[in-house]
């Protein structure tokens, strides 16, 4: 008889179990997920966080946010374009962004976000675009 790992007995003549037959973790390889999938994501994930953080002014034309990725060794760099309501407290939006970004894709893709770059497309104002002299 032989006893498997989870402590079950079964006879020589069994088959060996699905979890049996699957050689380790180290021996199976690993998942490569490409960098333009990666960026995708982000892109996703920053739209998301944009709307939670920084909902643009409405009649605003809702360009998606732009984003960019690196991965090398189970980590990743991001690189971020979006636009941004004004006024707002710009530093606290860009670090809250920045952070909901690297939690949510690594929750997604399981690789370690190192860095978040973030560049501000426009910035809208409030009362939206408007033409005219500045006096």
């Amino acid at each position: 008889m032989n006893t498997p790992a989870d402590g079950t007995r079964r006879t020589e003549s069994e088959p060996p179990t699905q979890a049996e037959r699957l050689p380790t973790p180290r021996e199976r390889g690993a998942t490569i997920i490409a960098d333009r999938v990666v960026a995708r994501i982000a892109a996703h994930v920053a739209r998301t966080a944009q709307e939670h953080r920084a909902a643009l002014p409405s009649g605003h034309p809702a360009t998606p946010p732009s984003a960019s990725a690196i991965t090398r060794g189970g980590s990743v760099r991001l690189g971020l374009g979006l636009d941004l309501p004004y006024p707002a407290d710009l530093a606290s939006v860009c670090e809250g962004i920045q952070h909901d970004v690297a939690e949510r894709v690594t929750q997604l893709t399981g690789l370690d976000v190192d860095e978040v770059t973030l560049t501000i497309r426009r910035l809208v104002p409030e009362g939206g675009l408007r033409r005219g002299r500045v006096q």
